[in-house]
């Protein structure tokens, strides 16, 4: 099936929430109590996933960028704290994951 740029875009960020993204708070037990991996097929993914560890101002406070071969689509992250929804983020998480997002597929 070949769709176009707006049909794509639609499929994988849906009323503008990123499909495929696991977010994670640990509760403020660490500087960056954010993680986001980012799951699914994106360009350069090569095996592996993109995570981003953060404060809840990535763009000046802590936004460590990282990869893992070891990471998986839909694993059980119980030690980067309690999964949560994109929204629960703070605005400046989910400006810095979109940044990302758009990215990774190309939007």
């Amino acid at each position: 099936m070949n769709m176009n740029k707006t049909e794509r875009k639609t499929r994988i960020l849906p009323n503008g929430i990123p499909k495929y993204v696991r977010c994670y708070d640990n509760g403020g037990k660490t500087l960056d109590r954010y993680t986001i991996v980012y799951t699914g097929n994106y360009k350069g993914r090569n095996g592996r996933c993109e995570y981003l560890g953060c404060s809840e101002n990535p763009f000046h406070g802590i936004g460590q960028h990282g990869e893992s071969a070891e990471i998986i689509d839909k694993p059980s992250y119980k030690h980067l704290g309690k999964k949560i929804n994109f929204i629960s983020l703070p605005e400046q998480v989910k400006k810095a994951v979109m940044q990302d997002y758009n990215e990774y597929w190309e939007l």
